[in-house]
């Protein structure tokens, strides 16, 4: 796949393109922002989140840190003592963090979820504002203002990359864990006919099965897989990790459900870019799609909610397929 910067010129890499974009070396008055995880080296939010800060022209840069959860407090207190603009966290930390932030955004109570944490002062007027958006240094208090992002991302993704209206669909998801519970939960909200919870851990996925009941009781929610019978499910939705390394096993049973039975397939994973669930499903005829537009939706509200402006979409989405699949 080749990538270009749209005003750079053919012939030369995205990643050349953007390393041109920062003629500003790193100095004092250069603001910070990050995602914490663990694992994170996969991650695709430094690229995507660098280029649509040189797009912006600001002086900031966005880096990764690799958080344990028993770390996770710390590490946020460290941003806000360094007055970083905002967080994102991945993976184990969406759950964690909701514990963990001074205020909860409706779409953070809405979910249950923390993906975005934004850093935020009063301005003169007295309103809190996201430091990123302030004119000058930060003065007084420092408040962290958990988001979830993930919700509208997850969505717009299926809705964008696989061509799905939601409403009345049968969707069988792998995984009850953070990102499958805010998926689930997204889901039924969006008016799914039903949902098939398939969780290593069983107790988990009667857990979400009894609060998308409650919360949503339009959708019929089952703990395990459906009887294999063709047509009976319209999506397979991957929310667990299984898929980060090659050698992982399938998040499926193919013995309790086959992907020839599911016209769709969705993996929230990214890197890599074609999971072991990906090929099968691609094997097995399905339409399929990875979590690059999942990625891509929340980065870009999040970059929204700390700078105040419009995120420049085309060149984030460039910027995440150049970094996975790289410069060709």
């Amino acid at each position: 796949m080749a990538v270009f910067l749209l005003s750079a010129g053919w012939g030369r890499s995205y990643s050349a393109c953007v390393d041109d974009l920062f003629q500003k070396p790193i100095g004092a008055a250069t603001r910070f922002c990050a995602v914490y995880g663990q694992p994170i080296r996969h991650s695709g939010s430094p690229a995507m989140h660098n280029a649509a800060l040189a797009k912006l022209g600001l002086d900031w840069r966005y880096l990764a840190f690799e958080v344990s959860p028993d770390a996770l407090g710390q590490a946020i207190e460290g941003a806000r003592a360094m007055h970083f603009v905002g967080l994102n966290l991945t993976v184990p930390h969406k759950l964690l963090a909701v514990e963990l932030v001074d205020e909860l955004d409706e779409s953070a109570t809405t979910w249950g979820a923390v993906n975005t944490i934004s850093f935020e002062a009063k301005n003169e007027s007295g309103d809190w504002t996201p430091l990123g958006q302030l004119p000058g240094p930060a003065t007084g208090e420092i408040r962290a203002k958990g988001y979830n992002t993930d919700a509208d991302a997850i969505t717009l993704a299926l809705q964008q990359d696989l061509g799905l209206s939601l409403a009345g669909q049968r969707v069988l998801l792998l995984g009850a864990g953070g990102a499958g519970r805010v998926a689930a939960l997204k889901l039924a909200a969006e008016g799914v006919a039903e949902l098939h919870l398939v969780n290593r851990t069983v107790a988990k996925a009667e857990d979400l099965a009894h609060e998308i009941a409650e919360r949503f009781p339009q959708t019929k929610a089952t703990v395990g897989y459906p009887e294999n019978i063709p047509d009976q499910i319209d999506l397979v939705l991957n929310a667990t990790s299984l898929g980060l390394k090659p050698d992982d096993a399938l998040p499926i049973d193919e013995s309790q459900f086959s992907l020839e039975n599911a016209p769709a397939v969705f993996d929230m994973i990214y890197q890599p870019a074609l999971t072991p669930l990906l090929a099968r499903a691609t094997d097995a005829g399905c339409r399929t799609a990875n979590g690059l537009g999942m990625l891509l939706w929340q980065g870009a509200k999040a970059l929204e909610i700390w700078t105040g402006q419009p995120a420049p979409i085309d060149v984030m989405r460039t910027a995440l397929q150049s970094h996975i699949y790289g410069d060709e």
